[in-house]
């Protein structure tokens, strides 16, 4: 998949001054349709922002294709300023409604009526399959009810002449994630946010009183939202769509929640999306199956129905920034759209933007009704695409399958630890890790403190139960510590190696765990206690690890900031004109600061990737003061913990106090520790889960290609690079990444497609999901700034120019998106 590219800065004048002549004179109308969703406020103000900025006149569309139909003051010209604010807001500010006159070709008239007079020839809808169809069908009709329009005598021909064209861009904004040909639609990760909110809620009453609950969510035709939460909360019991129980599961439902409870749980959870059906379609209530329980087991059962709280409240960072770059992505193919030019809808694949094209998106999309509706069932998994399949097969994995009664002949010990600060979603890759350890039949290790307690002998052998409700807790259960295996000395850790037979080892951390494995790797000739296959789960809230793009803990943090940046700007509701100066942590890397910046709305983000200097913060202090000018009453500046040695968080606040004198006032904030604790997000929860899973598969797979018997015991030795290795996401990948090969690899970047864009098929995407490439862990050696802690390829420097842009400074973004289709 080809990466976002960022544009030269150098010929930002020459490719501003193209985009002003492409965009010159015409209009944009963007409006929001169906149900709501949390996002689309964000996606709503990129498309206004982005759409000045490229010299578009942009309008509101206010209540959906109503007020399209209706006209007059619902639809209305957007300013910059007007959307100020709005990024944070659940909901839609301009207004949703369901439309029957649109439906009616008399309705569709009006509402091209309406458009034409205004000089509207470019639509970005947001909203789901219903709203996106109706669109296509809008612009499909276009040309025909123009030219009624004009015999009609109600446009002019050169109304007709300018808008002879209409070319629609759809953003897809849906809590359920049903629409086939993207990854992510916004709004479905906040959903998540609020139904895990409420699990955890749930869990400690739960506990209390020994109850078991039986929670209902949304879905009515996907389980997406009920699939993910299950394995975000380690549910015991899970009812989806597309994956009807068999045909005696209330027997295996009962007998499952009955072995948890002797084996000493003392809640159940069984989550159920609200379309739950069995084999023959008929529908399965959250009634029956509480009656089912509390008749059969006589469990005190409650039933709890989420309902719309799962549509409110603040969008997630992810939701902010998808609404971010979907918009803004959505603008720019309008600008180079033609005549011919087919609607489309701007997607996620993996972590790039894709353009789709919009009827087989809604075609493959009505397959899955289709399959559903003949009950082929194992059909509808697949159409939802790999990333579903694989999210349900985990769950299968960890929930449904008992561990083995007879296990395989050979046993192999699996240590376990956590290396580095804390961060979340840590303990959801540690349980995951050891229930997938003994379903293989091996028993995991848990090393308490990191490489330190190795020395000392703190290990402990983990059972079943022993990790029962860690998937949503913060921290480091284990104890994390920084302390790597040569400051302790190698003789000592290879000893305890030795002692305790480890034949494997996962280490789930930051970048000293990186950095570990990789002295672990490099001693493999001095010692053949570290002849064993080792892999490093990422796990750091600064996003600082090579080999992926993203890191567990990440989320969770960024949450946090987000949702602390929202507070802080609220606390001047009552204050005109105030700027608050944030410092967020990251060590070198200023991941947390520009997302952070992305999602809350900032005007500027000072990292230590892009040299900061006083003429850029004078000239930010003079662009802040021209804006309070202009209407806006509050400015947010994040800085990196490491951005400048010289530039500190307290220069920066002091500057801005005295150059904003008389214009606005200035505050200051160091948010601290707080990034690293709380719950960890669903995001980190199922990405702890799932690296976990798939890492202690590929320990089994290298331990039974690598065993051998030595003195009457069987003993695992290998020393091929790629059994030393770092799983990370690239794009849409799995990656092991082995860890020795980096230092004579110096051609790596050529495999990173940087700049180069390429037209990909929906099914070829999803076989990428899959992918596994295996980039060994030295390579990431020369990938690594190790003085500062830093990959030194990280894609999301490829969205700064985009924080600029949409806080009015002058920037070039270049298109995100590659062309795709559905084969």
């Amino acid at each position: 998949m080809a990466s976002a590219v960022l544009g030269d800065l150098s010929s930002s004048n020459a490719l501003a001054a193209k985009n002003l002549r492409q965009a010159q004179g015409k209009s944009i109308g963007v409006f929001t349709s169906g149900g709501d969703s949390q996002g689309m406020n964000a996606a709503v103000r990129a498309v206004v922002r982005m759409g000045i900025h490229v010299g578009f006149r942009v309008f509101y569309i206010h209540e959906g294709y109503q007020g399209m139909v209706d006209g007059g003051e619902n639809i209305r010209e957007a300013t910059w300023t007007s959307v100020s604010g709005i990024i944070q807001q659940g909901g839609t500010v301009i207004g949703s409604a369901r439309c029957q006159d649109f439906r009616d070709r008399n309705g569709r008239l009006k509402a091209a009526s309406n458009l034409v007079k205004i000089g509207i020839s470019y639509l970005v809808v947001i909203g789901g399959d219903g709203s996106l169809t109706g669109a296509n069908c809008f612009r499909q009709e276009w040309a025909g009810l123009l030219e009624e329009l004009e015999k009609k005598g109600e446009i002019t021909a050169q109304q007709s002449k300018n808008c002879s064209h209409l070319n629609i861009v759809g953003m897809v904004g849906s809590i359920d994630n049903d629409f086939c040909g993207t990854d992510m639609t916004i709004g479905c990760d906040t959903a998540l946010h609020r139904i895990m909110e409420s699990v955890d809620a749930i869990t400690t009453t739960a506990q209390s009183h020994q109850r078991t609950f039986v929670m209902e969510v949304m879905g009515r035709h996907c389980g997406y939202l009920a699939l993910v939460t299950a394995l975000a909360c380690g549910a015991d019991w899970l009812f989806i769509p597309e994956w009807p129980p068999e045909a005696d599961w209330e027997d295996h439902m009962c007998r499952r929640l009955s072995e948890l409870r002797t084996a000493g749980s003392r809640l159940g959870i069984v989550i159920m999306a609200e379309g739950a059906i069995d084999q023959k379609g008929n529908a399965i209530t959250s009634n029956r199956v509480k009656e089912i329980i509390s008749t059969r087991l006589g469990h005190d059962t409650r039933v709890t129905v989420l309902g719309h709280v799962q549509r409110g409240g603040n969008p997630s960072a992810f939701d902010r920034v998808l609404g971010c770059r979907m918009g803004a992505e959505a603008v720019l193919a309008l600008l180079e759209a033609t005549p011919d030019t087919p609607a489309c809808v701007v997607s996620l694949d993996g972590n790039q933007a894709i353009r789709v094209n919009l009827m087989e998106c809604v075609e493959r999309t009505q397959q899955v009704a289709a399959a559903m509706k003949k009950g082929d069932f194992e059909d509808c998994v697949t159409l939802r695409g790999r990333s579903f399949r694989n999210n349900l097969e985990i769950y299968k994995i960890l929930s449904h399958v008992k561990p083995p009664n007879n296990p395989q002949q050979h046993i192999f010990n699996i240590g376990i630890m956590n290396v580095g600060a804390p961060a979340a979603g840590m303990n959801a890759a540690v349980r995951s890790a050891v229930r997938t350890s003994i379903l293989n039949g091996h028993q995991p290790y848990a090393i308490y403190e990191g490489f330190e307690g190795l020395a000392d002998g703190r290990l402990k052998k983990m059972n079943w139960m022993d990790v029962g409700g860690w998937v949503g807790t913060g921290g480091s259960a284990l104890g994390a510590k920084r302390t790597q295996p040569t400051k302790l000395g190698l003789p000592q850790i290879a000893s305890k190696f030795k002692e305790f037979n480890l034949s494997a080892l996962l280490i789930i951390g930051g970048f000293e765990a990186y950095d570990s494995v990789l002295q672990l790797a490099e001693a493999r000739p001095q010692y053949k206690e570290f002849c064993i296959p080792m892999v490093v789960i990422p796990c750091t809230i600064s996003n600082n690890v090579p080999g992926t793009e993203f890191s567990l803990g990440t989320d969770t943090a960024l949450n946090a900031i987000t949702e602390i940046c929202d507070r802080i700007k609220q606390s001047a509701s009552g204050t005109k004109r105030r700027v608050f100066v944030v410092e967020t942590m990251g060590g070198f890397c200023g991941y947390l600061a520009t997302l952070a910046g992305l999602a809350g709305g900032a005007d500027a983000a000072y990292i230590f990737e892009e040299r900061v200097g006083m003429r850029d913060l004078q000239t930010d202090v003079e662009h802040l003061a021209k804006k309070m000018v202009e209407g806006v009453e509050r400015g947010l500046i994040l800085r990196n913990e490491k951005c400048n040695e010289n530039y500190t968080t307290d220069f920066i606040y002091q500057l801005y106090c005295e150059e904003g004198k008389g214009i606005f006032s200035t505050r200051k904030n160091v948010l601290g520790h707080m990034q690293q604790g709380g719950c960890p997000s669903p995001f980190d929860r199922n990405l702890g889960t799932k690296l976990a899973a798939k890492s202690v598969a590929f320990l089994a797979e290298k331990m039974h290609n690598n065993y051998k018997e030595e003195g009457g015991r069987v003993v695992v030795e290998c020393t091929d690079e790629d059994t030393a290795c770092l799983i990370g996401l690239k794009r849409r990948a799995v990656q092991f990444s082995p860890v020795m090969q980096l230092k004579s690899q110096t051609d790596f970047q050529e495999n990173l497609e940087t700049g180069i864009t390429r037209t990909v098929s929906i099914d070829e995407a999803e076989e990428l999901t899959m992918t596994t490439a295996l980039t060994p862990v030295s390579h990431l050696k020369a990938m690594s700034d190790f003085k500062h802690r830093l990959p030194r390829e990280q894609w999301w420097l490829k969205l700064r120019p985009l924080l600029r842009i949409l806080a009015k400074h002058e920037s070039v973004y270049e298109v995100e998106g590659t062309e795709a289709s559905i084969e």
